[in-house]
């Protein structure tokens, strides 16, 4: 049973609808809210780095840096919600997988008790496929930025 949303901005997608949306769980899902969601367009990713990471364990000891790949996954993980909630995925039976990725860029990184806003948008959409670009943030600054490929396939 579905739990109505605690807060009724249509454009806001919590914690619950993500995981009811994605299959990605802890520690491996990397989105804690969803902001600015436009259907079909955009949205907006939200990620709270915290020190209790468990990939900051070992990269690195003495110097938490949040893992390049683990952005873009975290990049990835929003463009799903966003395909999922704008095509009206149900999850049973369904995923949500990477077909490509371009133009990767690391331009910061990205340490415990720092907030990362993704902000992606579709670039084009076919049916089941969609592309992307998107640009991983800290306050002004760019952490991250790729283009990729996602397509829905029977699972």
């Amino acid at each position: 049973m579905a739990r109505a949303p605690v807060n009724a901005d249509p454009g806001v997608i919590d914690i619950t609808e993500i995981m009811e949306r994605i299959p990605h769980r802890i520690p491996f899902l990397l989105v804690d809210r969803c902001e600015d969601y436009v259907p079909s367009q955009s949205i907006v990713g939200i990620k709270c780095v915290t020190v209790n990471e468990p990939f900051f364990a070992g990269h690195f000891p003495n110097y938490p840096v949040m893992p390049g790949v683990l952005i873009v996954e975290a990049m990835a993980q929003a463009s799903a919600v966003l395909m999922s909630k704008s095509l009206d995925v149900d999850p049973a039976g369904k995923a949500i997988f990477f077909m490509s990725l371009d133009n990767c860029r690391f331009r910061a990184p990205v340490r415990p008790g720092m907030v990362l806003r993704m902000a992606v948008e579709v670039t084009q959409s076919r049916r089941d496929i969609y592309k992307f670009r998107g640009r991983a943030m800290v306050d002004d600054k760019v952490a991250a930025e790729a283009e990729w490929a996602a397509m829905v396939v029977d699972t």
